[in-house]
């Protein structure tokens, strides 16, 4: 891991935000929805992949049970490589590497 992709400080609203400070002096701030809309698993990522090679539109349909506006229930440590997050949706599987969650920071 680089300064770039170390995490010092993680702070986790679980029905808004997770920011991250980096050691590199970088603070990340990503919406709860934006997170889950990213969920880095095999299964959302070919959902988005596939929906990038068709027409675009604005609607993705994600693994998962949108009945309700998507919280985190819980989040982990994987390792000191990456965070596993638990989502209301009953989805969970998706594995957030630090060296991911930096790529995909918003600016």
């Amino acid at each position: 891991m680089t300064p770039r992709t170390t995490p010092i400080k993680l702070d986790l609203k679980r029905d808004a935000q997770l920011q991250i400070h980096w050691e590199d002096g970088a603070v990340s701030t990503y919406a709860i929805a934006y997170l889950r809309a990213m969920c880095p698993c095999a299964q959302c990522r070919l959902v988005r992949e596939g929906e990038s090679k068709k027409k675009k539109t604005s609607l993705k349909i994600l693994p998962g049970n949108f009945a309700a506006p998507v919280t985190a229930l819980d989040a982990e440590m994987v390792g000191n490589y990456a965070l596993r997050i638990d989502w209301s949706d009953q989805h969970g599987s998706g594995i957030y590497s630090f060296d991911y969650l930096r790529d995909i920071a918003p600016h």
